[in-house]
């Protein structure tokens, strides 16, 4: 959830305007980012849920290992 909260700073209540995911969906999707709108993005959302739990699933993993490596 932290890279969420990262990606949609300053977007946090309308994450579709985010520019950093407007990037992301335009390089998943291949739908132009000027051209996404909130249907865009949560059809998206909701279609590609599964996936988007995986991607969080593991950044937090890599944040856990790369802070573990930090301690050490």
């Amino acid at each position: 959830m932290r890279f969420l909260w990262h990606a949609t700073e300053g977007h946090r209540l309308r994450p579709w305007r985010s520019p950093y995911l407007r990037w992301r969906l335009e390089t998943y999707s291949g739908q132009r980012a000027e051209t996404i709108t909130a249907g865009d993005f949560w059809r998206l959302f909701a279609k590609e849920r599964g996936q988007l739990l995986r991607f969080l699933r593991w950044t937090g993993e890599i944040r856990e290992y790369a802070e573990s490596d930090r301690k050490e």
